[in-house]
């Protein structure tokens, strides 16, 4: 898993999309203390993404915060053409996403916070159904969890000692 680590530098220009922004409250003596914290989603459109969480007590501060986070845990997600190469199953706590390969021109199929993430890595033809809970943080775990378990046809290949037409390989 660790192997398909990627660093910031690596990657081309990468773009942010803040996915979701929680207002957290601390009672005190004197009152309510706010703060906040965001979920942020990063990507190349190469086939790199990472997410980050992040908390200040200002809303651009926590922005900040998570897009640094989300650069330092970017990965390499391998694709079959604008698409993932088979039916994945990511888990995270009660949370779970289904991930199925689309043909050319179907687009992206998913829910808001699995769109960001796809359309981050530069998936364009996919089909998603979030299973359990639907707390942005899960899912998105959930989504990584099932991209990581992507296994590369090569790979796969090697492994049962076959070649990728015989493994039924075809790139779109």
């Amino acid at each position: 898993m660790h192997e398909r680590r990627v660093a910031a530098e690596d990657c081309g220009e990468l773009t942010d999309k803040t996915v979701f922004i929680n207002r957290v409250a601390k009672v005190v003596k004197g009152g309510r203390r706010f703060s906040f914290s965001a979920l942020v989603v990063t990507g190349d459109g190469q086939g790199h993404v990472g997410f980050g969480l992040g908390k200040a007590n200002e809303v651009p501060e926590a922005i900040r915060k998570a897009s640094e986070a989300a650069r330092k845990s970017l990965v390499r997600v391998p694709m079959r053409g604008a698409t993932v190469p088979h039916d994945i199953l990511g888990k995270f706590g009660p949370a779970t996403v289904v991930i199925k390969p689309a043909p050319p021109g179907t687009g992206v199929i998913a829910g808001s916070v699995v769109r960001a993430v796809v359309e981050s890595a530069g998936i364009q033809d996919i089909r998603t159904k979030c299973i359990g809970s639907n707390r942005a943080q899960n899912v998105i775990q959930a989504t990584m969890a099932g991209l990581l378990g992507i296994r590369e046809p090569e790979l796969v290949a090697e492994l049962r000692g076959l070649s990728l037409e015989e493994i039924g390989y075809a790139p779109y």
